[in-house]
C-alpha cells in the first residue's frame, strides 16, 4: 500500500513517491450494527484499531519507564526550592495562601510568580501532609503528562516509533528529568506549552474551533505559572494557523479571536480578582515595588528578563554581550554553562526540521504535516532565540521549555526521513542527523572528560558506524537498515542518558539547580544545588569551581575565580591568593567566610563582608536559606500558637527554612531578595505592638540584597536591634520582639 505523507504510516518500507494531493486521514472501520463495544481496559490497551498490536503497549510502556525514573530517590531533594516549599506549606495551612500564593499561612507577602504551579502541590500536602514525595511527585505526574502529549502529537502523523522516539527524548533529556522532578513553575509551563502545540496541531488538521479554543485555555494556564513567558510561543501558532488552517480567512481570524478571549479568561480571572481586591487585606505581590500584579508581570518578570533592568533583582544584564546571567548570543544553548542542560539533540533536531521543511515544501496550504513541523518548530526556534539573546535573570533550568518542542521535531523528522529513506537525499540527511547528535555529544562530554571518559568515543564512533549505514538504508534490506538505526538512536541518545542518570543520583536543593554530573556546569548549583557564584557580599565572590554539598546543605565552593570587590552588597571586599583562587565555605544561614588565603591578591575574592542578605548572607543565603538547628527550632515553637507570625527574617529563603522546620508561619521581610518595600517600617512596627510576631531572626547586619541603608529590611533591623532582646542559640541569633532590651 502507497503510504502518504499526511498519513500516519507504519514503520515499514520506504513509500513511493507521494501524491500531488493529500488524501484525509483514514477513519477507523465502525463497528457493525448491535456489535459490543470493546472494554475500556482492552481499548486502552489495544489503542487504534489500525495501529500495530505492539504500538499501545509500547506507548504506555515508556509512560511507565519515565514514571519510575523520575520517581527513583526522589526524596532526596527534601523540599527542594523553599521558596516554593514554604508557600505550598502555607497553601496547605490556609485558603487564603493557596489562592494567592502567599509564602505564609500569615500572608504577609506572596511569591514573585502567580500560584497556579503551586496549586497541585499544596493540595497534594493537604491530602497526604507536608513531605518531599508530596511536593515533588506532582511534578513527576506533569513529566509523564508531558511525555504523553508529545508522543500523541508525533504519533497523529507519524508511525508510532516516531511518536515513542520523541518521547524518549523528552524523558532522557538532563535539564527535564531535573525539572520534572522539581518544585519550581517550569514542570508546570512545560506540560501546558506542550498542551497548547498539540491543540494547536489539531486545530490545523481539522479546522475546529475547539482545537484553537483549548488551546488559548492552555497558554492562559500557563500565564498563570510563570507570567509572559507562556506568550513566547504565541506569535509561531497563530502564525501557522492563520495561513494553514483549512478554512476560509474570515473563519480563521474569527477562530484566533475567541482562542484569544479563552486565553484572557483563562489567565485574566485571578489577576483580575488580584488587582480589584483591597491591598489592605490580602498580601503584598511578591517580586514588585508597587504591591501591583501588573508591575510584576511587566517589569520584574516581563520586560526586566529581556533587557536586565529588573527593578529588586539581585542584578541584571550587566550591559553588552557578557552580564551577570552569562554570556548571550546564537551559541547561548550550546555553551560551558548551559550546553549539557539541553543541547544534546538540538543539532540533530535543527537539521530535521529544515530536512522536514523542504519535504513538505510542495504539499498544499493546509498540509496537516507541514503544520506539525512549523507549530513544533516553531516553537523551539522562538524559545531558543529569546533565550539565546536576553539578559536578564536567565537561569540554566529555564532550557526545560526547549525539551518537548526539540523532542517532537526530532521524533517528526526521524519518522519521516525514514519513511523516505529509499530517496538518496533523505537517507543522507537522517545519517547527518546522527553525526550532529553524536559529535555534539563527544564536544558535551569532553567538557567533563573526569566523568565516563569512555562513553565519548562509543558515542562517537557508534553514531559514525551507524550515519555509514543510514546513508545506504534505502538500499539494504530492512533488517540491516533498522540495525543501523538502532545503534544511531543508541548513540544519539547515550550521553543525555547518562547524564540524565547522574541528575537522578544527586538530590538537588536551593534556587539555582543544574543537571548532570558535578562540574558539568560552571555557573551556579551543580547537583547539589550548590551556591550559585560564591556571594554577593563585597564583590562576586569566587566563582564555581567546584562545589560539593554536604548532608546538612552546607556548600563548599573551591578553587574559584574571584571577581572585583564592590558588588552588590557592599560590603568589605574580600581576600585573594596568587592565583585568583578563593575556597568559600557557607555555613547554614548563609553567610560566607573565606579561608585558607594564602596570600593578598587583588580586590576580588568573595569572603563575606556586610552586604547580600542581611549583611552577611552570600548568594547562598539568598538562594538556598538557612540550616535550622533542634534548638532554634524549639525556641520558635513555644507558645508559637500564640502569635500570627512565629518569627519575621529578612528574605524569603531564610524564612521558608524556619517554615518548613517548624510548621509555623514565618514573616520574609522584602521577599525573596529582600529588597521589597514590605512590610514598612511603621508596618512591622505595629505587628510588633499588636503582638503579631513573637521574634525576628537575625541574618548578620544590614538589610537586604541592595544593601542600602534607607532599606525596608535595612531599616527594620536597624529599629529591632536597637530595642528588643538578643537570644543566642547555637550560632544563631534571634530577637525577642516582646521583651525590651536591657539599657
Amino acid at each position: 500500500m502507497t503510504t502518504h505523507l499526511d498519513q500516519p504510516t507504519a514503520w515499514g518500507p520506504p513509500p513511493t513517491a507521494p501524491p500531488a494531493t493529500e488524501p484525509q486521514q483514514p477513519a477507523a472501520p465502525a463497528p457493525e450494527s448491535g456489535e459490543p463495544k470493546q472494554p475500556l481496559l482492552r481499548r486502552l490497551w489495544r489503542g487504534r484499531p489500525e495501529d500495530p498490536r505492539w504500538a499501545r503497549p509500547a506507548f504506555l510502556g515508556l509512560l511507565l519507564a519515565t514514571l519510575l525514573l523520575y520517581l527513583y530517590n526522589l526524596s532526596a531533594s527534601g523540599y527542594a526550592n523553599s521558596f516554593y516549599s514554604a508557600a505550598v506549606q502555607a497553601g496547605s495551612q490556609s485558603w487564603k495562601a493557596f489562592f494567592f500564593g502567599s509564602l505564609d499561612a500569615g500572608n504577609a507577602i506572596t511569591v514573585d510568580k502567580p500560584p497556579a504551579s503551586l496549586w497541585p502541590m499544596a493540595l497534594s500536602v493537604r491530602i497526604f501532609g507536608l513531605n518531599s514525595w508530596a511536593i515533588l511527585a506532582p511534578e513527576v505526574l506533569m513529566g509523564v503528562g508531558t511525555v504523553a502529549v508529545v508522543y500523541a502529537s508525533v504519533r497523529r502523523r507519524f508511525s508510532a516509533p516516531a511518536g515513542l522516539i520523541a518521547g524518549a527524548v523528552l524523558a532522557l533529556t538532563p535539564v527535564a528529568a531535573l525539572m520534572f522532578r522539581f518544585n519550581n513553575p517550569d514542570a508546570m509551563l512545560a506540560l501546558l506549552m506542550a498542551v497548547a502545540c498539540y491543540f494547536t496541531a489539531r486545530a490545523v488538521e481539522d479546522g475546529r474551533t475547539k482545537w484553537l479554543v483549548w488551546a488559548g485555555v492552555a497558554i492562559g494556564f500557563a500565564f498563570l505559572a510563570k507570567t509572559l513567558q507562556a506568550f513566547l510561543i504565541l506569535p509561531p501558532l497563530a502564525i501557522v494557523y492563520a495561513v494553514c488552517a483549512p478554512v476560509s480567512v474570515r473563519k480563521r481570524f474569527g477562530q484566533l479571536a475567541l482562542a484569544t478571549g479563552a486565553l484572557i479568561a483563562s489567565g485574566g480571572w485571578w489577576v483580575a480578582i488580584v488587582e480589584l481586591w483591597p491591598a489592605s487585606s490580602r498580601p503584598y505581590i511578591g517580586g514588585s515595588q508597587n504591591n501591583s500584579f501588573l508591575e510584576l508581570t511587566f517589569g520584574y518578570n516581563g520586560l526586566g528578563r529581556l533587557n536586565g533592568e529588573e527593578t529588586g533583582s539581585v542584578g541584571g544584564g550587566g550591559g553588552g554581550n557578557t552580564g551577570q546571567w552569562g554570556e548571550t548570543g546564537w551559541d547561548r544553548m550550546f555553551n560551558s554553562e548551559i550546553g549539557g542542560q539541553i543541547s544534546w539533540l538540538l543539532p540533530a533536531a535543527l537539521v530535521l526540521l529544515v530536512a522536514g521543511l523542504v519535504a513538505t515544501r510542495k504539499l498544499k496550504r493546509t498540509s496537516a504535516t507541514r503544520g506539525l513541523f512549523l507549530v513544533w518548530g516553531g516553537s523551539l526556534l522562538i524559545t531558543m532565540v529569546v533565550f539565546s539573546y536576553m539578559a536578564g535573570i536567565f537561569h540554566q533550568y529555564y532550557t526545560v521549555a526547549l525539551a518537548p518542542y526539540m523532542a517532537a521535531v526530532i521524533g517528526m523528522g526521524a519518522g519521516l526521513l525514514w519513511e523516505k529513506r529509499s530517496e538518496l537525499w533523505a537517507s543522507i540527511t537522517l545519517a547527518a542527523s546522527v553525526v550532529a547528535a553524536a559529535s555534539w555529544s563527544y564536544v558535551l562530554l569532553n567538557r567533563t572528560s573526569d566523568y565516563l571518559p569512555w562513553l565519548k568515543w562509543l558515542v562517537l564512533i557508534g553514531g559514525l558506524a551507524a550515519a555509514l549505514g543510514l546513508v545506504f538504508a534505502g538500499r539494504i534490506n530492512r533488517q540491516l537498515a533498522l540495525a543501523a538505526a538502532s545503534v544511531g538512536l543508541v548513540a544519539s541518545l547515550a550521553g543525555p542518558t547518562a547524564y540524565t542518570l547522574s541528575t537522578l543520583q544527586t538530590g538537588h536543593t536551593g534556587s539555582i539547580v543544574t543537571a548532570g554530573p558535578s562540574g558539568a556546569s560552571m555557573m551556579g548549583g551543580g547537583p547539589g544545588g550548590g551556591g550559585g557564584r560564591g556571594g554577593f557580599g563585597g564583590g562576586m565572590g569566587g566563582q564555581q569551581g567546584q562545589n560539593q554539598q554536604n548532608g546538612n546543605g552546607n556548600t563548599q565552593n573551591q578553587q574559584g575565580q574571584g571577581f572585583p570587590g564592590g558588588g552588590m552588597g557592599g560590603g568589605m571586599p574580600g581576600q585573594q591568593n596568587g592565583n585568583g583562587s578563593t575556597q568559600n565555605q557557607q555555613n547554614g544561614n548563609g553567610n560566607s567566610q573565606g579561608q585558607q588565603n594564602q596570600q593578598q591578591g587583588g580586590p576580588g575574592g568573595q569572603t563575606g563582608g556586610g552586604g547580600g542578605m542581611g549583611g552577611g548572607g552570600g548568594v547562598g543565603g539568598l538562594l538556598n536559606g538557612a540550616s535550622v538547628t533542634d534548638e532554634a527550632k524549639k525556641l520558635l515553637e513555644a507558645d508559637s500558637g500564640k502569635y500570627t507570625w512565629a518569627a519575621a527574617a529578612i528574605g524569603a529563603q531564610n524564612a521558608a527554612s524556619y517554615q518548613l522546620a517548624t510548621g509555623d508561619a514565618v514573616m520574609a521581610i522584602g521577599g525573596f531578595n529582600g529588597t521589597d518595600p514590605s512590610p514598612t517600617l511603621a508596618q512591622f512596627k505595629q505587628y510588633v505592638a499588636d503582638g503579631k510576631i513573637h521574634y525576628f531572626i537575625s541574618s548578620g547586619t544590614g538589610g537586604g540584597m541592595g544593601g542600602s541603608s534607607s532599606g525596608t529590611s535595612s531599616q527594620i533591623t536597624s529599629w529591632v536591634e536597637a530595642n528588643f532582646k538578643k537570644v543566642t542559640v547555637g550560632s544563631a541569633t534571634f530577637y525577642d520582639l516582646t521583651q525590651k532590651a536591657s539599657s
